[in-house]
């Protein structure tokens, strides 16, 4: 490396392959990339297999010694790395989001940061709603397909005046363990990942620029485990995708064909490329030859799978149809006869398919001597220019001593730690004591626990709470919160028992507490309710139980009279009802009938100013009542039977007036209309309002003695 560019800011970025480990370290000034210095090294052992790491330690050695190797040529020492995941298992979101300001504004770089950031966020809450698998998965790149400029699309945001701004945005996710495994080999050789990103996105970011983006290409990343690829069109690339079949496929059909071990199979697929013949020597010592053309014939037929696999995703990605041409990249791609055969498989011609290497990399300046151009070297070069463009590593923390991994969006708070380490949401804030439900008069109540204490959180130490911002390496230890009392509430506190029921008794006015049965027991106001609990307010009392509060004695000599309607003990008085005690001679007393209802009328109007006549259906009611108990005592006429009893009376209150229905041992609603005078053929396009006890009626709901009616038109 030149000694002026010794404390030039460098660029390390390694692209972890099935095969091998590419380390490159550079800088980027203006629009080109500088390359001071690479190092390839292959694995000894085969640690990887398809783009996961099977042996970690064996991959961190194997990183390590590039790592070193760099070290020595650019006389720098290496703590951060640039990586890039196969796509193993990968899975992809398009979303769109749009920001709007409150007044317009210029649009600066940040606000483009923080509005793909949310793109971002958005696709991990749609895929996290989506994933059907017991996976955890991680975001590790996504890419602006469009902005939009108020609406409009626009190419580049940045110096435009907007009242909002939006972008459709691809993010790509892969599985935990792909991620998790790539992190632990870096960590095991002494480094931190600066930024992680997806091998189709490095490859791009050098084998279709920009200015090629508004046709619809494909990028084909055919490594040795794994081919990665890319579409793009309109000025951006629009989808990934992978299959699990690359370079090494080829390289076991040389391992079984010829009898050698794999590193042999490697050299003689490579070796074939540029001569006609290649001598080896197979497991058992004896030397072999093989012809170019024995490969070609060799392999041929899964090339033909292989790249049949590749068009048909290649089709699926670009929405089932053909691509205008494809460029490919990476050593499985170079084989004889790969281009080729992709290009019949796309129904392109043979020329549309084509190896891309140094002629794409004509912003990528060279520094180091024996530098290698060729398309092996595009994806390690992009893993570093993604570096320049997004920012999407991930860092660990330590929450309550468990190590958390987590995407950094550059705003990451305690709170996100939290969900991600599993922590019950509801330990993060003040729970509240278990209410208390109960129902009182058929609905439902609930008193509320009490609060308790919020969780104590500390970050390094220092006393925080769950918006504090983290980063990577801090220590975060949250002590659960505490639930407060759960809900408590007597009898006595509820608002139904603060009414009096007022009753006027012989002309005068008492006020009366209401009393309350609990699941059907009478219960004292100093009863603290328990959970489930059915309450009953009793808003009304007996005329026996006024009788008893007034020191009346009811016998055969007492009249009884509630809204100035005969009768009887077990009769229920309501709040603003009436009830009239009256002295009278007994029916013994009397010469004839006719001379004891005339005797009770008397006494009836003497009794209270209050009280008025009693009406002549009541009258008649007595005379029935009279005749029946005549006619019992003699047991010996039997009882007509159109003549009813008392027992067959019920007094009901309609519109706030007695209402007496007789004939019928049992009423349903519909039967108040028979009593009272209310046409129905004068609503004026007015719905009828019908209330029982306060409530919606039903029609063939059944009534009984002292229900509260009220019939009205709605206004």
């Amino acid at each position: 490396m030149a000694r002026g560019k010794k404390e030039q800011e460098l660029v390390f970025g390694l692209d972890i392959g099935t095969r091998s480990i590419v380390g490159t370290v550079g800088y980027r000034e203006g629009t080109a990339f500088h390359v001071v210095a690479q190092y390839i090294k292959e694995h000894e052992t085969r640690a990887m297999l398809d783009g996961q790491i099977h042996d970690i330690p064996k991959v961190s050695a194997t990183i390590c010694q590039v790592k070193e190797e760099l070290e020595k040529r650019i006389d720098r020492k290496l703590k951060t790395v640039c990586i890039a995941a196969a796509g193993r298992v990968l899975r992809t979101v398009t979303t769109n989001v749009v920001h709007t300001y409150t007044s317009e504004r210029e649009v600066t770089e940040e606000d483009i940061y923080a509005l793909e950031t949310m793109g971002v966020e958005k696709a991990f809450e749609e895929f996290t709603a989506a994933n059907d698998t017991d996976m955890q998965f991680y975001c590790v790149g996504y890419t602006a397909i469009r902005y939009y400029l108020n609406g409009y699309t626009i190419i580049n945001l940045a110096g435009h005046k907007a009242k909002n701004i939006g972008v459709d945005l691809i993010a790509t996710f892969l599985p935990d363990d792909v991620v998790d495994g790539l992190y632990k080999a870096v960590n095991g050789a002494g480094l931190q990942v600066a930024n992680l990103t997806l091998e189709p996105i490095a490859a791009i970011q050098v084998a279709i620029p920009e200015k090629f983006r508004l046709l619809n290409l494909a990028l084909v990343d055919v490594g040795a485990g794994t081919s990665d690829i890319s579409i793009t069109k309109e000025g951006t690339i629009t989808a990934y995708g992978m299959i699990p079949v690359a370079g090494d496929s080829l390289t076991d059909l040389i391992v079984q064909q010829c009898l050698v071990e794999f590193d042999t199979a490697e050299y003689i697929k490579r070796t074939i490329a540029t001569q006609e013949v290649v001598e080896y020597e197979d497991i058992l010592g004896l030397p072999q030859r093989i012809t170019r053309e024995e490969v070609k014939n060799l392999l041929q037929p899964a090339i033909e799978s292989m790249t049949k696999e590749v068009a048909e995703c290649i089709r699926e990605l670009n929405g089932e149809k053909p691509v205008s041409a494809v460029f490919v990249v990476g050593g499985g791609g170079v084989v004889a006869g790969y281009t080729e055969t992709l290009a019949k498989e796309l129904g392109l011609a043979k020329e549309r398919v084509a190896i891309r290497g140094k002629e794409v990399m004509q912003n990528i300046q060279f520094e180091n001597e024996g530098a290698q151009k060729d398309s092996m070297m595009v994806t390690p070069i992009g893993i570093c220019l993604s570096y320049y463009e997004q920012n999407n590593n991930f860092i660990f923390v330590q929450f309550n001593e468990e190590q958390v991994k987590l995407y950094d969006n550059g705003k990451l708070m305690v709170v996100d730690a939290a969900i991600a380490a599993g922590f019950p949401n509801e330990d993060l804030f003040p729970k509240r004591g278990k209410s208390l439900v109960y129902t009182v008069d058929g609905k439902n109540k609930m008193q509320r626990g009490l609060p308790g204490e919020a969780a104590v959180i500390t970050v390094n130490g220092k006393e925080s709470d769950i918006h504090s911002k983290i980063v990577n390496g801090d220590k975060i230890v949250v002590t659960p919160s505490t639930a407060g009392e759960d809900g408590k509430v007597k009898l006595d506190k509820l608002s139904q028992l603060h009414e009096k029921v007022k009753i006027i008794v012989n002309g005068n006015e008492i006020l009366l507490d209401k009393s309350v049965k609990v699941n059907g027991n009478n219960m004292l106001s100093s009863y603290e309710i328990q959970d489930n609990d059915v309450i009953e307010v009793i808003g009304y009392y007996t005329v026996e139980q006024i009788a008893q509060l007034a020191d009346v004695i009811l016998d055969e000599t007492m009249t009884i009279l509630v809204n100035d309607v005969p009768a009887k003990p077990d009769t229920k008085v309501y709040h603003d009802f009436s009830v009239s005690f009256v002295k009278n001679t007994t029916s013994s007393e009397a010469q004839t009938f006719e001379e004891y209802v005339q005797m009770s009328e008397n006494e009836v109007n003497t009794a209270e100013a209050d009280t008025v006549q009693m009406p002549e259906e009541t009258i008649v009611e007595a005379k029935v009542e009279q005749t029946v108990s005549v006619v019992n005592e003699q047991k010996e006429e039997e009882l007509p039977q159109n003549i009813q009893t008392q027992d067959d009376v019920t007094v009901v209150l309609v519109n706030k007036q007695p209402v007496v229905m007789r004939g019928k041992s049992e009423y349903i609603f519909v039967d108040v209309f028979d009593y009272i005078q209310f046409d129905l053929r004068e609503s004026g396009g007015r719905n009828i309002v019908t209330l029982l006890n306060g409530r919606q009626a039903q029609y063939m709901e059944t009534i009984k003695e002292g229900d509260i009616i009220d019939i009205y038109w709605e206004n």
